[in-house]
């Protein structure tokens, strides 16, 4: 592959929802170019973008895949984004490394949630965006309806570049809005031109006149002229369309077929023509050496810096990070420097990925994206530099995961591989995170929802040879006590020789101190309990505390006082004193009126205004509290709840069902307060079947 500097390069995300014809665009404009003979299709399980195992398995798109191609004497490194809402992660490190946007939009589906979705990315990153509606070869297609969605939703912004020619209800061409010329598809994107059909005019006209108002919102000078009613000459519509597509006040919308190859290579001309090339960005780092700002504006004469946006760590093509670099030119058999991890890393060679393919290169300029393999001590994030000038961008901001399910290994010697397996699909997405939860005796994997989480039990057989069961997770619920009592634990046993003997008398009490298991003082008067043996005693309390009588669940707010006792001078010891406490807290804890104390979270939920009576009923059901509501730009909302976390198991998927995929949630452990009485009942019941499973 040639070296190409950065004015040659464009780095473009497509974004979408879910099946609306991303993986399968970029295969056609690989077919377009000539990279492909023939032209993959997701459903045969053989494009370039979808080559993991289980995106062929569940025919959509899992992963981030760079695709680059060339178009005339530019490269376009396209980076094929998951649409479904589970993997946002892949999506969110995509965008980290792109500088415009497509956004694909299906003529049969029309604007769906993952189409606002991936223009609030687009408005979060300021990326300039095109639309590209495809899908125009699909009988019901609607170009129209699509642009009359958009326009209502983004305004003035959207401005169509093209409108369809039908024959006989077929899809045969466009008109070019802004040159205002026919065009007729010969084979795949080729065209010819021809004659604007007499039905496309009123359309045409409403479309032209769209398209000029986009064009005289850009400048007051055009406005002015447009107002007056002069015509614009080519070179302004042309420049002005080239100035504010860049600073995103314009957006185009363009049209084709992924499946027939149609509209690629207009798409292609345009990316080249309006998009900008990465150095008419910048991004900010800092020295860690001197500790001043640096700034990375993808100069090939500045020092190499590089930012790594995303790891592979697929056991069959093995562990590649890879990165954009964002100064200076990286070249093969250099030693860079990771300053994230303070380390160096020797690179032998650097590579160019194609999906799966690896494409061997000598040396990389700067906004290209590249790959490096098996290096050891980098991770996502982590910047790459030269130790002369060490530099750390800022880190890639990743949605926080919020569903979690429990799990076990089927295999009992499993444990080991099933946490290094988990380790690397974690180094794969950022969006993953494993907790060894000691305290309920579980461990629980965290995701974005039920889909992602599905996918990685499945990955962990096929890639790794290992299984787990998922069940449901123990909710870390608390016990503590209501009222105050006095008990005595005797430990008493005779075995020849010395025996064992400790004796005490506890009062408990509540503490108030929820945050604290238990606090111990002693008022033994007279010598009655040695003070040797107090250690042994607090001991005692603190084994307890950690798995209560109730249910199972440790034990906080409890107030033990040591107020009596006797010992025997031979018999005594610390381990007897240690069992008569043990004793004494199992009885003294079931008298004292214990209660189950549940976990409450405060919920915030962002929804549309009109979804907001649906989220307020099902959090009522839910026995969550709406606190109150906040309204948010465009139109939304958020709700704020307190709701116990054991209401929060589904609620991803209860949501997604609720808004069609649009609401948002997130929360947060607030407190814990005492559990209802069928609550509590439940819950004992439950852990008293599941000590005998296990028993």
């Amino acid at each position: 592959m040639n070296v190409y500097t950065s004015e040659k390069i464009r780095n473009v995300v497509l974004l979408g929802h879910g099946g609306c014809g991303k993986t399968t665009l970029v295969e056609a404009m690989a077919y377009t170019t000539g990279l492909l003979k023939r032209q993959g299709k997701v459903e045969e399980g053989n494009t370039i973008s979808d080559y993991d195992k289980e995106e062929q398995k569940r025919l959509f798109s899992i992963s981030t895949t760079v695709v680059p191609i060339i178009y005339e004497d530019t490269k376009i490194n396209f980076l094929d984004t998951p649409g479904y809402f589970d993997f946002v992660g892949e999506v969110e490190e995509a965008l980290a490394a792109a500088d415009a946007a497509v956004i694909v939009v299906s003529a049969k589906a029309g604007v769906e949630v993952g189409t606002m979705k991936a223009w609030n990315y687009c408005e979060k990153y300021k990326l300039p965006r095109i639309f590209f509606v495809t899908d125009m070869d699909v009988d019901n297609a609607s170009y129209r309806e699509v642009v009359e969605k958009l326009t209502e939703l983004y305004g003035k912004k959207v401005a169509p570049f093209h409108i369809p020619i039908r024959e006989n209800e077929k899809f045969v061409g466009f008109v070019n809005v802004v040159k205002m010329a026919g065009r007729r598809f010969t084979t795949g994107s080729n065209y010819e031109e021809c004659e604007i059909p007499d039905y496309s005019m009123e359309n045409l006209s409403k479309t032209r006149e769209a398209l000029l108002e986009s064009v005289a919102e850009t400048s007051e000078e055009l406005m002015e002229k447009y107002f007056s009613g002069e015509e614009f000459t080519q070179e302004e519509i042309s420049q002005a369309l080239r100035n504010n597509v860049i600073d995103g006040s314009v957006v185009p919308v363009l049209m084709g077929s992924g499946i027939n190859a149609q509209g690629t290579t207009m798409l292609m001309q345009a990316i080249v023509k309006y998009f900008p090339a990465p150095n008419k960005h910048q991004v900010v780092g800092k020295n860690v050496k001197t500790d001043e700002e640096f700034v990375g504006d993808f100069d090939d004469k500045k020092p190499f810096t590089a930012r790594v946006f995303k790891t592979i760590a697929d056991p069959f093509i093995g562990k590649f990070s890879l990165f954009k670099v964002c100064t200076g030119v990286l070249k093969s058999d250099s030693v860079i420097y990771n300053a994230s991890k303070e380390t160096e890393e020797k690179i032998s060679r650097i590579y160019v990925l194609r999906g799966k393919e690896q494409i061997e290169v000598n040396e990389l300029h700067a906004g290209d994206i590249g790959a490096l393999g098996k290096l050891s001590d980098t991770t996502t994030g982590d910047t790459l530099s030269t130790k002369a000038v060490p530099v750390v961008y800022e880190k890639i901001e990743v949605s926080t995961p919020y569903t979690y399910i429990r799990f076990k290994t089927k295999n009992k010697g499993d444990d080991d591989k099933v946490s290094q397996a988990i380790s690397k699909l974690m180094d794969e997405d950022l969006t993953l995170m494993f907790v060894n939860d000691k305290e309920n005796r579980q461990t629980l994997l965290y995701g974005i929802g039920d889909q992602q989480l599905d996918v990685v039990v499945s990955k962990l057989f096929s890639r790794y040879k290992v299984e787990i069961n998922v069940m449901k997770p123990r909710v870390p619920y608390r016990e503590t006590i209501r009222k105050k009592v006095r008990v005595q634990g005797k430990h008493k046993k005779q075995s020849g020789g010395h025996g064992q003997y400790g004796d005490v008398h506890i009062e408990f009490e509540p503490s108030g101190d929820l945050e604290t298991p238990f606090v111990f003082e002693e008022k033994i008067f007279g010598g009655a309990v040695p003070k040797n043996y107090f250690p042994a005693v607090e001991k005692g309390l603190a084994e307890c505390v950690l798995k209560g009588p109730l249910a199972g669940y440790p034990v906080v707010g409890v107030k033990a006082t040591l107020v009596d006792g006797s010992y025997h001078p031979v018999d005594s010891s610390e381990m007897a004193f240690k069992l008569a406490t043990i004793l004494a807290f199992k009885q003294g804890f079931m008298q004292a009126s214990p209660t189950l104390l549940e976990p409450i979270a405060s919920l915030k939920v962002v929804v549309p205004d009109k979804f907001t009576g649906d989220i307020m009923g099902d959090l009522n059901k839910r026995r969550g509290r709406v606190l109150g509501m906040n309204p948010i730009a465009g139109g939304n909302q958020e709700i704020v709840a307190d709701i116990p976390l054991a209401e929060l198991y589904g609620y991803s998927t209860d949501l997604r069902s609720m808004t069609g995929g649009i609401g948002e949630f997130s929360y947060e452990f607030a407190r814990y307060e005492p559990a209802p009485s069928d609550v509590s009942q439940k819950v004992i019941e439950e852990n008293a079947k599941e000590e005998e499973k296990e028993a």
